[in-house]
Formats: C-alpha cells, structure tokens, sequence
C-alpha cells in the first residue's frame, strides 16, 4: 500500500506500534544515516520500507575524517544487503549530532561525545579533534544529500509521523548519549546561524563544579544527566552505567533513588526552560537513557512543569516519542522525503 499522493505510506501494528513507513511504488530508494555518540545506523528506504538496516559504534579514532569514511562504508554494506545499486538513490539524508561547524562551507561535527580535542584528556576519548569531517567527503559522493542537527531531524518527523503532529509549537528532546533538543515556533523549525539551535543540552541549570562535559563546559545539562555522565559522575556507587543506576532507583535502592530524583530535578528543568521560553505545547521525548525508563522517569519530570507559572505550563504536556525508539531512522527518512 502506498499513501497515492507521493508521500511515504505509513502501517502501524496495534494501536501504540510506531508507524512503519515505505516510499510509494515507483519512487526511488533513498539512504537514512543516523549518527550519534554511541552509535551510527545506516538504512536503505524503499517501497519495502526500512532495509539493509546496519548499525556500528561511532569511529573516533585515527583521522578526523574516520566517521565520514564509516558512513561511506556502511551505505555501501546496507545497499548491498538491501539489493540496492548505489547509483539508483535518489538522495542521503544525515540526522547527526551536534554541534556543527562549517569548514570550507561544508558541515564538520564539533561533537562532545566523538570529539576528544574539545575538553582534552581529561574526557577520556580517543583522538584529539576538535571537529570531525563530514559533509565534504559524502557530498562527493552524493551530491543530493541533506545533513541536520539529529534533534531537528527527529522533530521534522515526530511532526508528520509521531507525537507531535498537528502542533505549531513544540519540541524533541533526545535524552540518550548526550541531550539533544529540536524546536519550532509559529510552525517552523528554528535553525539559528549554523543549523544549532536547540543545543538546550549545554545549558546551565545549576551549580555545579566537577561535571565535565566533552564540551568543555563544567555543570551543564548533558554533563550533569547524559547518559555517559551517570556512571562518571557517580562510579562510587558501584553501578556500571545508567541503565544500572535507573534499574536500582526502580526497585527502590536508595542510594540511586535520591541520584535519579536529583536528575530528573535538573532534566525537568531544563525542559521547564523551553517551555517558558517558547511558549511550547507538547515536548516529545525519545532516546535510550529515556525510552527505556519512561514510565519511571515521565512522572517526575512532569512534576518539574506543574503548579510552576501556570500561564505558561498549564496543558503543556511532556509525552514518549510516538516513533518509539525508531525516532532515528525516522529522522534521517524525514530529511529527503
């Protein structure tokens, strides 16, 4: 089945499946590239939906233009698994995390979390980059290729297929590796000068002064609730990385209960800040750290937006992503369809 007016058709499986998008019949195969700082996924969308699906850590070592070489590479795996000839796309989009910077007029990752160059030794990555190529090589090869901050990309498609359709103000929030935030006002998405806006991440919420960020910021947002941030910030405890720590709050430890209700202090915060300041209506929230722990973890940043300045917050709702934990694949789907 296709949706007859050239847009991706879309099927769900029971009434809360994420929806299962394909191309219409007759349009050509596109690549989905979704980069992050744990992991890269690469797809090929046809009329068959979602194939040659293939996913590896993200490259941060050798030269800086390794995680371009990657993504090359695995477009070219995912095609062939796909039965997909290379020459037969009709465009590449890149959803990747941020920030960018722009050598050359071309987009290079000024990463916290692929780039070691930025806060130093210290972060414990392995390179010394301060930005990782990535445009320029792909662009060679594909001229057709749309590259967007992952947070925007996943708003563009919680927007026509997920949580948020229907809305003019609204945002995404990643809470996963790093935090990564999309945003729109008025029914647009905001960009700013170098595609960052919504790099709400590297606020600052509250005092803090031993929480380093691959940014090189100490105390903000992703060095205080990142994903990567629990087991470093609080390794005395014993608990191997944040899927640990949730899994002790839940089952009532109380060392990890109080380190969980802190966070969610901080993360509640934060969105509370993009709210106020937008003027939101909803935030969709996806991303491993969150997806996996919503039940848990929903109530209580919800209780950082109510009762506060009720103008603003009264019927703002925080919801779980409507694309689940596929909200990636559908970022990168969103950019060239």
């Amino acid at each position: 089945m296709n949706s007859g007016d050239g847009t991706p058709a879309r099927d769900r499986q029971g009434p809360d499946a994420a929806p299962q998008v394909r191309l219409p019949d007759g349009a050509a195969p596109v690549v989905c590239v979704d980069i992050g700082g744990t992991k890269v996924a690469a797809s090929v969308v046809d009329q068959r939906g979602i194939q040659g699906r293939l996913v590896e850590p993200t490259a941060k070592e050798g030269a800086s233009d390794a995680l371009a070489q990657q993504v090359l590479r695995m477009i070219d795996h995912s095609c062939l698994a796909a039965q997909v000839r290379r020459g037969d796309l009709a465009s590449v989009g890149v959803a990747s995390c941020g920030p960018f910077v722009r050598k050359h007029g071309c987009i290079e990752l000024a990463a916290p979390n692929i780039c070691g160059g930025l806060a130093g030794a210290a972060r414990g990555l392995p390179n010394t980059w301060t930005s990782a190529v990535l445009e320029a090589p792909l662009r060679d090869a594909f001229p057709k290729l749309r590259i967007e901050n992952d947070g925007l990309a996943a708003l563009e498609a919680e927007r026509r297929w997920g949580a948020l359709q229907g809305l003019d103000h609204c945002a995404y929030v990643t809470w996963s590796t790093g935090i990564g935030v999309g945003l729109c006002v008025d029914g647009r998405l905001l960009h700013g000068k170098n595609g960052n806006a919504g790099h709400a991440g590297h606020m600052f919420v509250s005092d803090n002064d031993d929480a380093l960020c691959g940014c090189g910021n100490i105390g903000d947002v992703e060095a205080l609730v990142a994903g990567n941030a629990l087991p470093r910030r609080f390794a005395t405890l014993g608990y191997a990385d944040a899927a640990a720590m949730l899994a002790a709050a839940q089952a009532g430890e109380t060392p990890a209960a109080a380190v969980m209700d802190d966070v969610c202090r901080v993360m509640g915060r934060a969105l509370y800040n993009l709210v106020v300041t937008l003027d939101l209506q909803r935030i969709s929230i996806g991303g491993s750290v969150f997806w996996h722990h919503r039940d848990y973890l929903l109530p209580r940043l919800q209780a950082q937006l109510s009762g506060r300045l009720p103008a603003l917050t009264d019927g703002v709702e925080l919801v779980p992503a409507g694309l689940q934990d596929k909200v990636g694949d559908y970022a990168a789907l969103a950019l060239v369809t």
